[in-house]
């Protein structure tokens, strides 16, 4: 029913606006011509803030009906083309002629920007910053938009990190002006993420590829994020405020804009969201973060920059109870958990570079960039829980359905640790880039220095009924006996200091014919570490058939190593392999852009097809967002599938957009292999579920091929935006996921366990907003203090609108038989959020 009322209304208002159209006199009517007088086919007219709209003719030709007496904004675009809004109002029969000159887009582009198309990477894809404003995000981190994206996993709204085409989250490669940024290394959930280092407020442009990207590109397997910060022109700025933080960004410029600057302050409190989990205490999450860009020109041909970022994230959190209930309706289970103790956990991070650029003329660009990143972070915790399994009634017309009909098990746990992290980064580099005709050149070199200080102190104790877990039952149990020797789980202790310098380079050339691209590419890397040195050969190609300019077609294939970082080298227990070596991946892909016309309006089909081939692959345990790798490159693997994306105006005038993405991806583990034991019947004897039985036999089994932790076979999102006919200040945004469930299994080492699969995530987030002040239209509003201002949107936001139980991750608990039990975490449920933004 609540479906229903939303169609039913704008079926309603369809109506009326179509009636009342009809029943006036009043036409618009013109030709819409080029900026050389040639008539126009195709252009769509339509009004802003309604639905419908009209086509001009083979001669450009258009008339359009209109309601007198009104302030009409007519909406005039197509492709290559620059819209047009015009504002008009007619009076009854009155016939008004309006001719239109429509300017091509491609007068926007400043010289930079064709050519950082041009020579750059063919297989990314824009996005349009000021699209995203309103999107309706829990985490506020840009990277939900990019969750909306094909290819693109994520089942954790609270994190901002996220695989692409079956990678890892360590597989991503972010730039923000040219400086690679890197990510805190000992956060293990959401919760303890807070700010992601991209800043909204300041950001121009965003490019984003999934795969097959250029050899400018530095050493990661999966994907590209390419971000650009603004370039003020005059003072201007942004702030907004909600229930969960608030922020404020100022820039400027010098008056013949020798020098301008910009600046960025955001803080974000997620307590108000985190007391809906369901484990129930006191928390306090502080996330803090500034930016600054400066960039000052020293003459007509250089310039130099500056870019500064400083992040603090403190969590606390002191746990008093928790309540899960969980299982199907055979076999109905109640988790409760009484806690001790707290989590203390910080994390500093601070990014710094300087870019120097010189054109040494028109055709010829030389840069020098030198940036360095150090993070401090400490995870501290004890945490006591005692907890009760018990299994609920499920007899319907019992009195108590639904409470606790008897226990299957006490027990209790205590996680402890003592994690310290002190890392350093540091990077010279030189890129360059040359432009004669058709033919463009980029190269680049990089050395760059790492320290990693990491003072490791981790452990879990268990205890089931008395027994500790694992228990030892020849002997007698622990209380009886205080001698016996507590066996601990998941124990990782170690100091370790790593100290290693890596080198790279690249060049690729592009030449841009008048229907083909074409971008051949080659990259190095050493590491001193394990002395290993790789070549990355790349191609790329697109193609646009003659008389098809709305068709675009493009392949891409190359070799791409991802050399280990300190987080790949470190295994279960703490100790650190040094001989690992680079995970290689071979790209292919295929696919293209097809732009067409709906509804009068402008749309673009996205379509690709992949397909990965993975060597001396890591393998590694997921939990939450914490990646535990097992430290051995002995793994194979693939990751295959097809992505499509349909975006546009589905309403006149704001662009939303659809992504569907189908993946599969599976590894082979070299020598790993397992048991199962029968008695003398030939019955399979499985631990915590079969007793009283001697083994009397036994096989060996080979798992073989075993679904990747990202293994999600369906993906389905949306960003969806409307707005009320007659009030388009009034508009809504809304943001969609779904995703089939991904493989997990009980912790340890062993990876053939993992293939069980999680439920599906669904996850439904809405925004009302109210435009108050528009951006594009005159402030009338009397009271100074908004009389200076540009905009002015008011938001209330929904946020888990279907109220979906989603899983992050499992708690496993081990009853003395040796069963385990695993029990769902779930994320967080329906949330009110209340926004104000303003622009001056």
């Amino acid at each position: 029913m609540i479906r229903s009322i939303p169609v039913a209304l704008l079926i309603v208002f369809a109506l009326l606006v179509s009636v009342s159209a009809r029943a006036q006199d009043a036409i618009l009517k013109g030709s819409i011509r080029d900026s050389i007088g040639k008539p126009i086919e195709a252009v769509s007219v339509s009004l802003l803030g309604e639905s419908g709209g009209i086509v001009s003719d083979i001669k450009g030709r258009y008339e359009l009906r209109l309601q007198p007496y009104r302030d009409l904004t007519v909406v005039f675009s197509f492709i290559g083309y620059e819209t047009q809004k015009l504002n008009v109002r007619l009076n009854p029969g009155e016939v008004r002629i309006l001719d239109v000159r429509l300017r091509g887009s491609s007068f926007d582009l400043g010289p930079v920007d064709v050519q950082a198309r041009r020579t750059g990477d063919i297989t990314l894809t824009r996005i349009e910053p000021r699209t995203i404003e309103q999107f309706p995000s829990v985490s506020g981190n840009f990277e939900s938009v990019l969750k909306t994206m094909p290819g693109v996993v994520s089942n954790n709204e609270l994190s901002s990190s996220y695989s692409v085409r079956g990678g890892s989250f360590d597989e991503n490669l972010v730039y923000v002006n040219d400086i690679e940024i890197y990510r805190p290394f000992l956060v293990r959930s959401g919760q303890q993420e807070g700010l992601s280092f991209i800043n909204p407020d300041l950001v121009s442009d965003i490019s984003f590829s999934s795969g097959g990207f250029g050899a400018q590109y530095g050493d990661k397997l999966s994907s590209v994020l390419d971000i650009k910060y603004r370039t003020p022109k005059a003072f201007a700025g942004s702030a907004y405020a909600g229930f969960m933080g608030a922020g404020i960004h100022l820039e400027g410029a010098s008056n013949k804009e020798r020098f301008n600057w910009l600046v960025g302050l955001r803080q974000r409190s997620n307590q108000f969201l985190l007391r809906n989990l369901d484990t129930q205490g006191e928390y306090r999450p502080v996330f803090t973060d500034l930016q600054t860009v400066l960039n000052h020109k020293l003459g007509k041909r250089s310039e130099i920059s500056f870019l500064g970022h400083y992040s603090l994230n403190k969590f606390r959190v002191i746990p008093s109870s928790r309540q899960t209930e969980f299982g199907s309706i055979n076999e109905a289970l109640r988790f409760s958990v009484y806690f001790d103790g707290q989590e203390i956990d910080e994390f500093r991070t601070g990014t710094g570079a300087i870019t120097y650029t010189y054109r040494v003329n028109d055709s010829l660009k030389l840069k020098l960039i030198a940036s360095s990143f150090i993070s401090r972070e400490r995870e501290f915790f004890d945490v006591l829980g005692q907890y009760f399994l018990d299994e609920l009634e499920r007899d319907l017309g019992s009195s108590e359905f639904g409470e606790a009909a008897f226990n299957r098990g006490i027990g209790a746990f205590l996680d402890h640790a003592r994690n310290e992290l002190q890392a350093f980064v540091g990077s010279v580099a030189h890129v360059g880039s040359y432009r004669s005709g058709i033919h463009s050149l980029q190269w680049g070199l990089k050395a760059q220095s790492e320290q990693i200080n990491d003072q490791l102190e981790e452990w879990q104790y268990r205890d089931s009924a008395d027994y500790s877990i694992p228990h030892v039952p020849d002997q007698p149990d622990t209380l009886a006996n205080p001698n016996q020797l507590l066996l601990l789980n998941g124990v990782v202790k170690n100091n370790i200091e790593l100290t290693s310098q890596r080198y790279s380079g690249f060049i690729q050339k592009t030449w841009n014919f008048s229907q083909l691209t074409l971008n051949i590419g080659v990259r190095g890397t050493y590491w001193t570490l394990n002395d290993e040195f790789n070549i990355s050969p790349r191609l790329s190609a697109s193609y646009q058939p003659a008389g098809n300019r709305f068709l675009t077609l493009r392949a891409a294939t190359g070799i791409y190593y991802q050399p280990p970082f300190y987080r790949e080298l470190r295994d279960l227990e703490g100790n650190i392999n040094s001989d690992l070596t680079a995970q290689r991946s071979i790209h292919y892909v295929l696919g293209g852009d097809y732009q067409f016309l709906g509804w009068g309006r402008e749309f673009k089909l996205t379509a690709e097809a992949y397909y990965k081939k993975l060597d001396n692959v890591i393998p590694y345990k997921l939990d939450n967002t914490r990646i535990r790798y097992l430290a051995k490159n002995n793994a194979s693997g693939y990751a295959t599938g097809l992505d499509f994306r349909v975006n546009g105006e589905f309403v006149p005038g704001i662009e939303s957009w659809i992504s569907l993405g189908f993946l599969k991806t599976a590894e082979d583990i070299k020598d790993d292999f397992y048991y199962r034991y029968f008695n003398s019947d030939g019955e399979e004897i499985i631990p915590g579920y079969t007793f009283n039985s001697i083994v009397t036999d036994s096989t060996r089994v080979n798992p073989g091929e075993i679904p990747r932790p990202t293994d999600q076979r369906l993906t389905l999102s949306m960003f969806f935006q409307d707005y009320l006919p007659k009030f388009p200040s009034v508009r809504m945004h809304l943001n969609l996921i779904f995703g089939t469930g991904l493989p997990f299994g009980p912790p340890g080492p062993n990876r053939y366990t993992d293939i069980l699969r999680g439920p599906s995530y669904r996850r439904v987030d809405i925004g009302f907003s109210k435009i108050a002040i528009d951006e594009d239209g005159p402030n009338n509003s009397r009271l100074p203090l908004i009389r200076n201002l540009n905009s002015l949107i008011i938001t209330l936001e929904v946020f888990n609108l279907l109220q979906v139980s989603n899983t992050i991750s499992y708690t496993w608990i081990t009853d003395v038989s040796g069963r385990q039990y695993g029990i769902p975490n779930y994320l967080t449920s329906r949330l009110l959020n209340l926004r104000l933004q303003a622009k001056f």
